[in-house]
Formats: C-alpha cells, sequence, structure tokens
C-alpha cells in the first residue's frame, strides 16, 4: 500500500489507455474502404506539390510512402478494435482502482499523524506536500483520460469511460473502506512486533548485563585468590584456604608404614 507505487501504477495505466486510444483512433480511421482512403492521400499529395509546380523531396515522398503503408496495415487490423476496446477497458479500471487506494491511503496517514508522533525519514511538511502534488497529479490524469476518451475519440470509447468511472467510483467507496482496514490491522500488527523487539532487545540487555556482572565477579575471585596465593601460599593454590588443623598436619613429617 505504499502510495509512490500506486501512483506509478495509475500512471502507467493512464499512459496505457492513451496508446490504446490513439491505435483505436488509427484502425478506425483506416476501416472500411483502404482504396478510398488511398485516393484521398493521393489528392493531398498532389494539391500540396505538383498541382502548385512543386517538387517534392525525397524524403516528403519517402514520408508520403510510410503513411499509405500505415493506412494499408492498419485496415488490415481492423478486426483488432475488440481486443482493443477490451483492454482499454481494463487498462482504465487500473487506473481508478489505484486512484482511490492511494486517496484512501493518503486519508488514513492523516488520521494517524493527527495522534501519533511521526518517525519516517522525510519531515511531515515533506510528506503533506508529497500527498498534495501526488494528489493533484491524479486528478490531472482523470481530466486528461476524460478529454482523450470523451472529446477525442469515438463516441464508443467516451460511452465506456463514462461506464468504467460510474462503476469504480461505488468500488471506490469499498475499497477507501477494506484499504483501512488493511491499514489498521497493519498498524496493530507493526506496533506488536515493534513490542516484541523492544522485549527480546530488553532481555537481551538484561542477559549481556548478567553475563557482564558474573564475568566481572569471576575475574575479581580469580584476582583475589591469585594474590592470595603469592602472598600466602601456605594456605595453599585452592579456592577454599587450608585451615589451621589441614596446615599443621602437613607440617607434621610423614612416617612410612610398610607391610
Amino acid at each position: 500500500m505504499d502510495p509512490l507505487t500506486l501512483f506509478a501504477l495509475a500512471n502507467t495505466a493512464v499512459a496505457a489507455v492513451k496508446k490504446g486510444c490513439q491505435l483505436y483512433k488509427d484502425i478506425k480511421g483506416a476501416a472500411g474502404d483502404v482504396k478510398a482512403v488511398l485516393k484521398d492521400l493521393d489528392e493531398q499529395f498532389h494539391g500540396a506539390f505538383e498541382a502548385k509546380g512543386k517538387t517534392a523531396t525525397v524524403e516528403q515522398r519517402n514520408q508520403f510512402v510510410q503513411e499509405k503503408n500505415r493506412v494499408i496495415a492498419l485496415n488490415k487490423r481492423d478486426g483488432e478494435t475488440a481486443g482493443i476496446y477490451q483492454e482499454l477497458g481494463e487498462h482504465l479500471g487500473a487506473y481508478y482502482d489505484n486512484l482511490y487506494k492511494c486517496l484512501a491511503v493518503f486519508e488514513e496517514e492523516e488520521k494517524h499523524h493527527q495522534h501519533e508522533i511521526y518517525q519516517g525519514d522525510a519531515s511531515l511538511g515533506k510528506r503533506a506536500l508529497q500527498r498534495v502534488l501526488m494528489r493533484k497529479q491524479l486528478e490531472q490524469m482523470g481530466l486528461e483520460l476524460r478529454e482523450v476518451m470523451v472529446y477525442q475519440s469515438p463516441k464508443e470509447l467516451g460511452a465506456l469511460h463514462t461506464e468504467v468511472e460510474q462503476m469504480m467510483k461505488v468500488m471506490g467507496k469499498q475499497q477507501k473502506i477494506l484499504v483501512a482496514k488493511q491499514m489498521q490491522d497493519n498498524h496493530v500488527r507493526a506496533v506488536r512486533k515493534r513490542q516484541r523487539m523492544d522485549a527480546v532487545w530488553a532481555n537481551a540487555a538484561w542477559g549481556i548485563a548478567c553475563i557482564v556482572i558474573a564475568a566481572s565477579v569471576g575475574l575479581m575471585f580469580a584476582f583475589v585468590i591469585q594474590d592470595r596465593i603469592e602472598k600466602y601460599p601456605q594456605l595453599g593454590t585452592g579456592i577454599i584456604p587450608k585451615s589451621e588443623k589441614q596446615q599443621k598436619e602437613e607440617a607434621e613429617p610423614k612416617r612410612y608404614v610398610g607391610r
């Protein structure tokens, strides 16, 4: 649910719709009697050059031939318009889907920032400005789609835009509820995960502290014992010093008792 990802997906969908609309219009424009279209192109080229006593350059003639070939190729693709129409509906739906998701994320983030301390890398001002700019750009994308599909394309594409827009408004309201719930669930999970990690680090810190204390006490005892051994060798080299009785027994001469 990253707004930048949703924005990028919406932008990609808009670019695909524009490209599809242009292709749809080109195929529709070349459909029908291709001979009449080619004849019209010939008359336009003749009227622009030969009729006025001008001579077309090699580059201009090549462009004219390329345009005629393009019209012929588009005419052969007349049967593809149904597939393009379906793809346009899918891309348009993708734009609105990501639009409403992105707006829902913005709204939910603004709610959280009202009663939580923001801990992200960017400042609050920068995040707020980013939301405003992205919201404006998303709205501009919607206006561009309406302009292309309703006013610059065949009427069936305008009808498609209207139908998808109305349907996605209803779905957008449902999407808003689902996105809000998902973000709230993610927030609860994040809080619990942070609490578990805090507990783990706290236990680890206590464990390390206990180890350090135990090691320090051990070293202190070792130092005391070693110091005692060096200063009072008669007390022995053990951890527990020898008692006076043990020292007397060791000091007495040893007697060998044979069999």
